[in-house]
């Protein structure tokens, strides 16, 4: 007789249903795995731009109730919207340079109204993305998220000195460096010696010991914790958004490369837990998704999402692909979306700590960039564009403004406020643009040129 898979218990079916008891361990562990990571990309974004205490907590607030959302619903498509996939989303790091770059120049406003637009594209890009995903082979997506990785460096030693605080007396001394030197020591020694959910955690304990030494330094500030409501629904438009062309078009490039970056997350979850590949519909579904939880972060100021690796990485280890685990997770998160006192403690955490922490984070997205670099033949012709445009990504943002003065202002929003752009548009055109060769080929072609000579 046929089982019916709706009443089935198995971690390992993806309709299985298995016991709270059973089920609460594994949610953990995927809260764990992405709980600082969900918080990390808003802290850092209100730490750069100065944000008031309250709008801090707003922001942290409203990224974990985008990122149950986010998950809620590829878990449960709603009209093809989701992948019907075991997938965890949260903030993405992969925005930061662009968001700092825009906030920066035009305020925080414009990040939401560029995210809305964004969004938008995204949900085209799931349409098609069938059509445009051998565009984007491993060669380019990698070289995208290896500059990531690299533009992210500056902010995050910026902040193991203390943070963008140039009135701190304090910035640059050793109370700051030794604090952060500590904060990343435990989260190296957790990830290299420990097992479970110690090394799973590694990221959390690391900021709970920098916590700690913060704390006996007398560098925490309690205020926004004691101010801070114990129960609130995130607000409606806590931001007036701005439609700036410049930062439109930089945020449509950033969501067209990070929406063919899903492709490999949700292929990941697929092959690692479920032993087959992604088809078309739960990958255009999962891109579909990202782009409408976009559009509804950007009313509620929830910094853009992603899938998390982490937690791919978690479901094809275990193999549990049971869409009630990760659910559980999801309405964990929504609890911590609907608690600001939550948002007020990790505002708290002082910037040496968030330095000390996210600095091994952005190394792991760096070296996850050459990874995928490599899965692609390093002939000549490809090791030229990755080098091409990591060299012009990253060169363009670091000349003095006077070498761009006579570049149109929407050209300098464009191509130098994030490095990410650059190397994105001179790989993805290069690609395309030079004739294909092996280096079988260009092996060949050595020969031949000898055999002339």
């Amino acid at each position: 007789m046929k089982k019916d898979i709706s009443i089935n218990t198995s971690l390992f079916h993806i309709d299985g249903k298995p016991a709270l008891k059973t089920a609460m361990p594994l949610a953990m562990q995927h809260l764990l795995a992405m709980i600082v990571g969900n918080t990390l990309p808003a802290l850092v974004l209100a730490n750069t731009l100065q944000l008031a205490p309250e709008l801090k907590i707003q922001l942290v607030q409203a990224g974990m109730f985008i990122a149950a959302i986010a998950t809620l619903l590829q878990l449960y498509p709603v009209m093809k919207v989701g992948a019907k996939l075991p997938v965890v989303m949260g903030l993405s790091f992969a925005y930061i340079p662009t968001l700092l770059a825009i906030g920066q120049e035009l305020g925080i406003g414009a990040i939401f109204g560029s995210q809305l637009v964004g969004g938008v594209v995204a949900f085209i890009v799931g349409i098609f993305i069938r059509k445009i995903r051998k565009l984007f082979p491993p060669m380019v997506a990698g070289t995208v998220v290896f500059t990531i990785g690299l533009s992210l460096y500056r902010v995050a030693v910026n902040y193991m000195a203390g943070g963008f605080q140039s009135t701190d007396p304090r910035y640059g001394g050793l109370v700051y460096w030794g604090i952060a030197v500590l904060t990343l020591a435990t989260v190296l020694l957790c990830n290299t010696y420990g097992k479970g959910y110690i090394k799973l955690a590694a990221i959390l304990i690391g900021i709970a010991v920098g916590y700690a030494a913060s704390l006996a330094a007398g560098i925490v500030s309690y205020e926004s914790i004691v101010s801070a409501s114990v129960f609130n629904f995130p607000k409606i438009m806590p931001f007036k958004l701005e439609f700036i062309p410049s930062a439109v078009a930089t945020m449509a490039v950033m969501y067209v490369v990070n929406s063919v970056q899903a492709v490999g997350d949700l292929s990941g979850t697929t092959v690692g837990g479920i032993d087959r590949e992604a088809t078309d519909e739960e990958i255009s579904g999962g891109i579909k998704a990202n782009g409408v939880v976009s559009i509804i972060g950007s009313f509620i100021g929830a910094l853009p999402t992603a899938t998390y690796s982490q937690n791919v990485g978690i479901v094809a280890m275990t193999k549990v692909v049971s869409r009630k685990v990760v659910g559980l997770t999801a309405l964990m998160i929504l609890a911590a979306g609907f608690v600001p006192k939550f948002g007020a403690v990790m505002t708290s955490i002082p910037q040496c700590v968030i330095g000390g922490a996210t600095i091994s984070v952005f190394a792991q997205i760096t070296m996850t960039g050459m990874k995928l670099i490599v899965q692609d033949e390093m002939s000549v012709r490809n090791t030229t564009i990755v080098g091409l445009g990591i060299a012009l990504g990253m060169g363009i943002t670091q000349i003095p403004a006077q070498g761009l003065q006579y570049m149109p202002q929407w050209f300098r929003m464009v191509f130098t406020s994030s490095p990410v752009v650059m190397a994105t548009v001179v790989v993805f055109l290069l690609n395309i643009l030079l004739p294909k060769k092996t280096i079988a080929q260009e092996k060949a072609e050595r020969e031949a040129i000898e055999n002339k000579n």
